[in-house]
This record gives structure tokens, C-alpha cells and sequence, in this order.
């Protein structure tokens, strides 16, 4: 660029006024801390190159590529707001539609039930994606769940110049912060606050009268054979503690641990939860099993509940839904029944 400049400036040898311009050029180039002179004071740096000086170019904010960062540290350019988006798990469909953004949402998976619009949406598979259908979809950007993670696939993705964004849910505030990331990244940005912020409030108007109450343990039962349930590190086992009692699995090292039974009769839950679901659930016969273990507290009280797995097993926005539920089974006095059952 200097030497562009330089050049011009021979060319203007008999012309003062150019002169003088080239000159005042430069010396702002040499204030805005170009490689070539050196750099002075990063904060003030930044402070001119805002007010629009960047190596004696205009910043032009409107250009720029707006820059996120996934759950992998993974960073993606997005010069606009994507108007073609494939989810790639049921959950980040219900946070695309809970934006509003049921035109710009172009596929998702066989198991996006939620909401209703969403079932006429073309399907790309789930655990195997097709790439071929997604890439015929033309999408302007990919969301997916940490467990998509295929180097081979996401490579291919890279070099078809498809903006994917992985996702992994660790917590609740992990899930609000998914919204509010995407609703920046589709330019929808009240829409994300103002989910989130009813989910908050909601949340404090659900967990507040549980101060002070008795906790009871209670065991998710998401496999039974062999026994997995969740532990420390996934956002159900916060839930489960949310909703005012103690995870069964709370000293597990891995969000998703296996337990041996003997585990289990020596944690003792007053409470055993099964989801149950159209994708996702135990089977009557395998909830009636666990009445084998006669000295479990859960076996002497009957307290066997069961809690719809779409709603439980997402992290989205129906997180809510989740919360009030477990409330509902633990503490019946406190949240009047919604549907949740026992056995």
C-alpha cells in the first residue's frame, strides 16, 4: 500500500496539495501502529482504529466478519446473518424455531418433532447426517451437537465453505447462553433475550419455595442394562439438584457414569425416574425389574415417576418444562401435578 502511495506521490511532484495529503496520510498510518513503524500503546491503538483510522483506511464496521466461537474453541466468520440453517439435533431445532426463525430453518433431523412445524421440515438424518442431503439444502450455516463431531465429515464441510457450529450443553446457563449465541449469530438478538429472560424468571419462580426443604435422592435411570444414569458435569444432574433433591450419582466422575446396583442400594433413592418417550424411554418391563430390590426405599414407597424424555433429554428452551416436572414428582405440594405420573 506504501509503495502505492510513494509511486502516486512521484507522479504529483508538481502538485503541492498532493503532496501534503500523501504526507498527512502517512503520518496517520504511523500513529495507527503500522508493522512497518512500530507499535505504540495497544489500548490506544484500538481507540483510534474505533474512531475509523486502520493504516490509513477507513473502518468500515459493516464489512467486517462477525466472529463466534463454538464449545470446541472452534471460531466462525459470518460477514451476515445466515438465511439457510440445518439443525443437526432436536434441541437446537427448538431454540432456531423459539427465535423465530421458522423460514431460515431449511433441515433437521428424524427425531425434530418440536414444534409442530418442524415435521414438515427435510430430514439429513440424525447420528449419520447425509452429507449429500445437507449440501443439496444449500445451507448458509450448520448447528450441531458436540456428539456430530466427525473430523472426516466436518473437513469436507470446511472445504465446502459450510459454517458449522458445535454445541455442547454442560449446564443450564450453558443452554441460555446457546440461545442468546445463536440469536446474535441469525440477527436475532431481542428475540434471544427475551427468551432467556422469561426462562430465568420462571426458573426463580419455581425454585425459590424450595428453600429449606428436605432434599430426597433420587436415580435418572437412563439405561438399564447396563445401569447409566447422570452424574456431575451434565445439565440434568443440575436439574435434578434445581428441583430440590440429590442426585443418586452425585459422586460419579463423568456426567453420563455407570453405576453397579450395589452403588445404587447403598445411595438408597426415595425416588426412581424413568423417561419415557416416542425415541427415547425404559420399557414398562424393565421400570417393573427394579421392584426386585425390595430394601430400596423407592421400592417401599412406590416412588417410581416418569418424566417425558423430550423434554427432560434437550437442552432448549422447554429446559423449563424439565424443571417443573421434576418439582411436580419431588415436591407434589409445592407445583401442582402436570402430567408426570407414578407407577
Amino acid at each position: 500500500m506504501f509503495c502505492r502511495l510513494f509511486r502516486d506521490g512521484r507522479e504529483a511532484k508538481n502538485r503541492p496539495s498532493r503532496i501534503v495529503l500523501l504526507l498527512t496520510i502517512v503520518t496517520l498510518a504511523c500513529t495507527a501502529g503500522d508493522p512497518l513503524w512500530g507499535a505504540p500503546d495497544s489500548s490506544k491503538t484500538m481507540k483510534r482504529r474505533q474512531q475509523g483510522i486502520l493504516t490509513g483506511m477507513p473502518f468500515m464496521a459493516n464489512v467486517a466478519p462477525r466472529t463466534f466461537v463454538d464449545d470446541l474453541g472452534r471460531k466462525l466468520y459470518l460477514a451476515q446473518p445466515p438465511k439457510r440453517i440445518v439443525s443437526l439435533a432436536p434441541s437446537i431445532t427448538e431454540m432456531l424455531f423459539s427465535l423465530g426463525l421458522d423460514q431460515e430453518i431449511v433441515g433437521v433431523t428424524e427425531f425434530c418433532n418440536y414444534p409442530s412445524a418442524a415435521l414438515d421440515k427435510p430430514k439429513v438424518g440424525y447420528a449419520q447426517p447425509n452429507l449429500e442431503s445437507i449440501v443439496a439444502l444449500e445451507p448458509e450455516l450448520i448447528v450441531a451437537p458436540k456428539s456430530f463431531l466427525r473430523v472426516d465429515l466436518l473437513n469436507r464441510l470446511e472445504q465446502l465453505k459450510i459454517s458449522t457450529m458445535l454445541l455442547d450443553a454442560q449446564t443450564v446457563e450453558d443452554i441460555l447462553r446457546h440461545i442468546q449465541l445463536l440469536g446474535r449469530m441469525v440477527g436475532r438478538v431481542p428475540e434471544s433475550l427475551k427468551v432467556t429472560e422469561t426462562i430465568r424468571k420462571q426458573m426463580t419462580a419455581l425454585t425459590d419455595p424450595l428453600a429449606g426443604r428436605p432434599r430426597p435422592t433420587l436415580l435418572f435411570v437412563i439405561n438399564t442394562d447396563p445401569l447409566i444414569t447422570v452424574g456431575p458435569g451434565s445439565y440434568i444432574h443440575q436439574l435434578i439438584e434445581l428441583a430440590g433433591a440429590r442426585n443418586a450419582a452425585e459422586s460419579a466422575g463423568t456426567p453420563y457414569p455407570r453405576l453397579s446396583i450395589e452403588e445404587v442400594l447403598r445411595q438408597n433413592p426415595e425416588f426412581l425416574l424413568f423417561p419415557t418417550g416416542q425415541f427415547e424411554g425404559i420399557p414398562q418391563a424393565e421400570q417393573d425389574q427394579w421392584r426386585r430390590w425390595t430394601s430400596l426405599e423407592a421400592v417401599k414407597r412406590n416412588q417410581f415417576a416418569q418424566i417425558n424424555s423430550d423434554i427432560l433429554n434437550r437442552p432448549g428452551p422447554r429446559v423449563i418444562e424439565a424443571l417443573e416436572a421434576l418439582i411436580t414428582i419431588l415436591h407434589p405440594d409445592v407445583v401442582q401435578p402436570a402430567g408426570q405420573g407414578e407407577l
